[in-house]
Formats: structure tokens, sequence, C-alpha cells
């Protein structure tokens, strides 16, 4: 379903900074969503990670500490569910976690607002004939839940933040930069997909959803599957990258269907660079394609006066 709490927060930081597009937007907001300051958006992000994060830096760190109870297990989980693919088996896994002291502390960050639980749709393996048994390594798959960040920016702090820590603390910067360099079109695609969902949702504000997110199972990932109450399915790929969309993932996509057993209403592309020209000459009823300035339509009509609690208010 719609995220109600992200599109607040994606409001709220598009009418308290006015970016130049939405572009901008997405990107600033996968990185100080949540943190409830002014950002300005016509200054470099390298900037100001180190005007409004690492200069305030002994503030902030307190109030994450605050936030996790300084709890060294809830900090390794959060780490593990920023940098990881969200499932929480493996999440626990990274941070060196079990099923009891990795559950405790994932009730409490869902308790604390930190972290949702998004709840997997893949259904139970089972063997064709009644008495028959399950191959070993579909018997062993567990079917795992996946992890959603409340707010854009405690994931960016877990993601990129956490793990140099010390360099930072030693006012060493030159490796988070290095880290952001390179990761940060990967680390913005989530939030980039959490959007997209949000606004498939938002355009079809006039059906029954009756289920929504994104799709897993042990061998196929789909980033957004939506149906509807009269029977429309829709399956999306979301794609944060420099380079545009072709015929060649609309071709992947639609083996995942097949291989899926489900034959979609419509198949949907969101893309920060837009799209190839044959796969333009596609659009229609069956494909549809939406580009970073479509995201406008989730902040044209709304009220400029809406005010949201954020994690780290009152700030400095």
């Amino acid at each position: 379903m719609t995220d109600t709490k992200l599109l607040e927060q994606f409001r709220s930081f598009y009418f308290r900074n006015y970016p130049n597009d939405m572009e901008t937007q997405i990107e600033y907001f996968a990185i100080f969503g949540g943190l409830g300051l002014e950002v300005d958006t016509t200054q470099p992000i390298y900037l100001l990670i180190e005007d409004l994060i690492l200069e305030n830096f002994t503030y902030l760190n307190a109030k994450v500490e605050e936030l996790t109870l300084g709890n060294a297990i809830n900090k390794r989980l959060l780490n593990a569910l920023a940098v990881g693919d969200r499932r929480i088996f493996s999440a626990f896994n990274r941070a060196g976690l079990n099923n009891g002291n990795g559950g405790a502390a994932l009730n409490y960050l869902q308790e604390r607002g930190l972290v949702q639980i998004e709840y997997s749709r893949e259904e139970p393996a089972k063997s064709l004939n009644p008495n028959g048994k399950l191959k070993k390594e579909i018997a062993r798959h567990r079917i795992s839940h996946k992890v959603l960040f409340t707010h854009p920016f405690i994931r960016f702090w877990f993601y990129f933040i956490y793990p140099n820590i010390r360099n930072i603390q030693n006012k060493k910067y030159e490796r988070l930069f290095e880290s952001l360099e390179k990761k940060q079109n990967s680390y913005t695609s989530l939030v980039f997909e959490e959007l997209s969902e949000v606004l498939l949702n938002y355009n079809l504000r006039d059906a029954q959803i009756l289920s929504s997110g994104s799709y897993w199972d042990a061998k196929i990932e789909i980033d957004i599957l939506t149906i509807t109450n009269d029977e429309r399915v829709y399956v999306a790929e979301c794609k944060w990258t420099n380079h545009r969309v072709t015929k060649k993932e609309l071709h992947k996509l639609q083996e995942k269907c097949e291989r899926l057993g489900i034959e979609p209403s419509q198949i949907i592309f969101f893309s920060k660079r837009g799209f190839s020209k044959e796969l333009k000459q596609k659009q229609g009823k069956d494909l549809a394609l939406y580009s970073s300035e479509d995201f406008e339509a989730l902040v044209k009509n709304a009220s400029n006066t809406q005010q949201i609690k954020n994690l780290f208010d009152p700030y400095l």
C-alpha cells in the first residue's frame, strides 16, 4: 500500500527546500529525508554532508545513540539492514546475531519507529505428490520478510557514517566520500523504488489496491507487484542508474512474469535517465514509462503547510 509516512516526508522535504527538479529532489531526499533541516539543493551533496552532518557529528551521533539505546546489537543490525538485501535472516547472519538476540533487537527498532517490516508474499513450497518430499535445497529454504527504514537519513547514517565512524571522529573523511562516490546510485536505488511504488499507487488511487510491494522468492525478485480488486496486475522495475532503460530490460521482466506464472495488465518502468527510443515506441496501455520529472505529481497538488515530526527534532 502507499506509504503515507514516506509520502509526507517527501512532500515536507520538497516544500522546505524547493529543489529545481525531481531528480535533485529524490537524490537529496534519499540522504537528508527525515533529518528536518533546510537543505540548499543548489549545493553539491558532498559539501552539504560536511556542513550539515559532519560538522554536527557530535550532536547527531548522540541522538543516534539515544535512538538505539547505545546498544551494539541494535546498531550492528541497522548497519546490516542498511547495506544488505534487507532480508531479516541474512541481516542477522551479517550482524553475527541469532534469532533470539536479533529478533529482540528488531522488535525494539520497530517499536522505536526506526524500521518497519515488509512481509513476503512467497507461498510455501509444496510437493506435487501429497506423500512426496521436497528436494533438500527447497526444503531448507526459509521464507524471509524484509525490513524498510522509516526515515532515509537513518539508513544513510548506518550505510555510510556508522562503518566510518572512527575516521569521522578523527576528522578523516576520505573513506566516507570514496564510499559515497562508488555507492551513491546503488544506495539511492532503494529510496527510488519505495517512491516509485508510492507514485504508482497514487496513480491507482481510484482503484482498490489489494496488495502492493516488492516480490521476492528463492529465485526471482521484482521491484513492485501491485494487485487491485478488479484483478489487474501491475509489475514494475525501478532503475536509478546513469543509463537509459532499453528493450532488453523489458524482455527480462517479461521472463520473470512467465516464470511466476502471471500475466501483467501493465508493465511499468521507473527510470532516472529515461528510456531508449525503441522502448518509448512500445509505450501504451501495456507498458508505462516514468522518468524523474513524473514524481512531481506527488507534490503538485499537496499543501505546503503540513508539518511532520522528524526523528531529529528539535535539532541544534
